[in-house]
């Protein structure tokens, strides 16, 4: 079933209360959560438009229906280059970050960790995955991944710090399941997911057994308490403001507290020497998703600059000409890496086809570079008028209103109305609550800056470099080229 907006807010409020904001626990209809809310909501109207078929719906081979591609795991190339694809164009519709993605790289992660662990262990935790995901399939279920743990003393492992909740562990398992006790942090959208989809943060060594846990579990189950702060644009201009305006998000410290989770949805249990491989399954997956999101808000950033410079009527000036080009190599490198990473992937055991590391991480890395430096271009290009313009009530009312139309024209082609919606949104583009929460996000989303660095280092062929540089050097007499054989896409005409 491919569910409608409508359908996905009603089954939502329905939802137990278990969101706590401002100490005050709160059910999911909370006006506050409604800006996260919304953007999800776009997510189900695409699948929803026949006009996307085929982009923001896949045929499932699980169910043998036709899914939601959030919900869907990718079985070739296609598949991935038509994930990227979709979260650039959603996210170029909400703004920025579509939230969505975060619950397809779990599934993604999880389908090819539980087959590897049961074809190393004889467990059948894939069996009981690909149960699971024909019900999430079917429900047309949004998930959203708590990897990130607390983490305590980081000089520490799991097992070594003084609160054993600082990372998410068993505390009692039987024949029929698990109880779990801990915390995980800066997990956005859980406020308004279906699902929580729990997996390992870091690798793990054997005495640190009981947290090598994943599962998966209704977001109002019994024991969790969701700590949430969201974030919006500022109340003052609400009214009658733009689309931009109408779209947040919400991110939450999630405590499991004796948390009980069935059998049937437990998918590692005490495999540590796998945490780090489920760990960076997920990271890898959602640094693919970065090259479609992050090169949409630098597309909204681009914009921004351009309809400023147009504003200030400095549009046509070589300099500002050439920071708008700064925007486009940015965006579209990113986006580059993606599609090599799609298209240079690898077909898993569990039929998953998963996207290539390092360019992957390439394109994470490019991006989690240069956010500042494009929120600084657009500071440079429109100048301090964002932080300092009136509200919009002045430009509405009082006795001032007739001489600010004459303040807020900088372009004489441009009149006072389109002028004020063109700082308003520079505004809210570059210097609100949002902005911040862009920034750093944009750094630390699906990893730090160091772990995209470890990954590139423990993946990447430096050996070949070597070899490359001791024959041009005339140290050896021969290069080894043939690496290059089994560097074919993975498709070809």
């Amino acid at each position: 079933m491919l569910r409608t907006k409508e359908q996905y807010r009603k089954d939502l409020f329905k939802m137990r209360p278990n969101i706590y904001i401002g100490g005050e626990k709160v059910g999911r209809d909370d006006p506050r959560l409604l800006p996260g809310i919304r953007v999800l909501e776009v997510t189900f109207d695409l699948a929803q438009d026949p006009k996307w078929k085929g982009l923001a719906t896949a045929m499932s081979p699980l169910i043998g229906k036709e899914v939601n591609r959030w919900a869907h795991l990718p079985q070739t190339p296609y598949d991935l280059l038509q994930k990227q694809k979709l979260i650039r164009l959603a996210a170029r519709r909400v703004g920025g970050c579509i939230q969505r993605c975060m619950g397809q790289d779990a599934i993604i992660a999880l389908a090819v960790c539980t087959k590897e662990i049961d074809e190393a262990k004889g467990t059948d935790y894939h069996k009981r995955f690909l149960e699971y995901m024909k019900m999430y399939q079917e429900k047309d279920l949004d998930g959203c991944c708590a990897q990130t743990d607390c983490k305590g003393d980081r000089l520490k492992r799991p097992s070594e710090q003084k609160n054993p909740d600082s990372y998410v562990h068993i505390v009692k398992e039987d024949k029929d399941g698990i109880v779990v006790r801990g915390f995980k942090m800066s997990i956005t959208q859980v406020a308004y997911a279906d699902e929580i989809l729990v997996v390992p943060t870091r690798a793990l060594k054997e005495e640190d057994r009981d947290y090598a846990v994943a599962f998966a579990i209704p977001a109002d189950t019994e024991g969790v308490k969701i700590v949430t702060r969201p974030v919006w644009l500022r109340e003052k201009d609400d009214e009658d403001a733009p689309p931009f305006c109408k779209y947040g998000v919400s991110d939450s410290v999630v405590i499991f507290d004796n948390v009980y989770v069935p059998k049937e949805r437990v998918f590692m249990c005490g495999e540590w020497e796998f945490g780090r491989r489920l760990a960076l399954l997920f990271a890898n997956s959602h640094r693919h998703s970065y090259s479609g999101c992050k090169p949409a808000v630098s597309d909204i950033l681009c914009g921004a600059c351009l309809l400023a410079a147009k504003a200030n009527n400095i549009d046509k000036v070589s300099h500002v000409r050439e920071k708008f080009s700064e925007f486009a190599s940015s965006a579209e490198l990113a986006y580059a890496a993606g599609v090599a990473a799609a298209v240079y992937g690898e077909k898993t055991s569990s039929g998953v086809f998963f996207p290539n590391p390092i360019y992957a991480n390439v394109g994470r890395r490019l991006t989690g570079e240069l956010i500042y430096h494009e929120y600084n271009l657009l500071t440079e290009i429109a100048g301090g008028i964002s932080v300092t313009l009136p509200f919009k009530e002045d430009f509405k009312k009082g006795e001032n209103k007739e001489l600010l139309k004459e303040f807020i024209v900088r372009n004489p082609e441009i009149d006072p109305e389109t002028s004020l919606k063109i700082w308003k949104f520079v505004e809210n583009v570059g210097a609100s609550p949002m902005t911040l929460w862009y920034m750093i996000a944009g750094v630390h989303g699906g990893g730090s800056p160091i772990m995209e660095t470890i990954t590139l280092n423990a993946e990447y062929d430096y050996e070949d470099k070597i070899k490359l540089a001791r024959y041009l050097a005339g140290i050896d007499e021969h290069l080894d080229d043939s690496k290059w054989l089994s560097l074919e896409p993975f498709f070809k005409e």
